[in-house]
């Protein structure tokens, strides 16, 4: 039954209102990455961002949201150069280069993580929160978390606003959009930026291993129901903030639920329909299919 009480609590207008906004930009800027093939960067900058914050951790021997942000985005900046160099430098295919990096910053993180369990020398410092960064914990987020995406998400969504329209023909025509000045160096960095930007408030919500799913899933579905693309920016945008309230709602009736884990649910339960009954889903296209056999 729909408890009214809920969405007044203190706890559900924090969370609800960090993964709401977090969700909602992660879904615009997530279709950035999936419209241009690459949306498996999400997943592996992800993963390589925890050794930064478990590096940051081990420099100055706290957990402060902003440090272990910052740590983050270094070490997730850092598997996407390396990302790129070797893609530009070797025969191998793209997946295999995510995967290579993924598991192996990922591993340097646990490995960190490990090192510093039981330690004498981080024995002063509380490290109880780090397993947080890995499997996500958005019920404990606190009001400068809150902040930290607000802080984060504003500028990624004027940036996604300012530079929409060479974005846009970056997307669908990199080649003209080299021919008519465009700096394509430039859009790769702008959305590197908004990427990290979103992984890196993200961390504490869904953890390293689900971060992927807030940047993916709203795009997915936001594309089974519109082709134009400021349609699809808005869709993607709706379907996580939604998913996010949902979610939250869940896990605060649902004793026990996790918040990153119930978004994501709902997030792929939405994907799932959308990928079935959508303007461009399966039903769709197996009809298009037979008027034109028909034919």
């Amino acid at each position: 039954m729909f408890n009214m009480d809920v969405l007044t609590s203190y706890s559900f207008l924090i969370v609800g209102s960090g993964t709401f906004l977090l969700a909602a930009i992660a879904g615009a800027v997530g279709c950035i990455t999936v419209l241009k093939g690459q949306s498996l960067i999400g997943d592996a900058i992800g993963h390589a961002a925890f050794p930064g914050i478990v590096l940051s951790f081990m420099l100055f021997l706290q957990r402060e949201p902003v440090l272990l942000t910052l740590g983050a985005v270094v070490s997730g900046t850092t598997a996407f150069m390396l990302i790129q160099v070797i893609k530009e430098n070797s025969k191998l295919e793209l997946d295999a280069i995510l995967a290579v990096t993924l598991s192996s910053f990922f591993g340097v993180g646990m490995v960190l993580k490990s090192h510093i369990q039981g330690n004498s020398a981080y024995k002063d410092a509380a490290q109880s929160g780090l397993s947080s960064y890995i499997f996500g914990q958005a019920a404990y987020i606190m009001k400068d978390d809150v902040k930290l995406i607000l802080y984060i998400g504003i500028p990624t969504l004027i940036l996604l606003i300012l530079f929409y329209k060479e974005i846009k023909l970056f997307l669908f025509d990199e080649i003209y959009a080299r021919t008519i000045g465009i700096k394509t160096v430039l859009l790769y960095g702008i959305i590197l930026v908004m990427t990290m930007g979103i992984i890196a408030a993200g961390l504490k919500l869904v953890g390293a291993i689900l971060i992927s799913s807030l940047l993916i899933m709203p795009a997915i579905t936001a594309l089974q129901w519109s082709e134009k693309f400021s349609k699809v920016l808005i869709i993607a945008g709706v379907t996580g903030g939604i998913s996010a309230l949902i979610g939250t709602y869940i896990s605060t009736v649902y004793d026990g639920m996790s918040t990153g884990a119930a978004i994501i649910l709902v997030m792929g339960s939405l994907a799932v329909i959308s990928l079935v009954i959508g303007p461009h889903g399966m039903i769709s296209n197996i009809k298009m299919r037979r008027r034109e056999g028909n034919d």
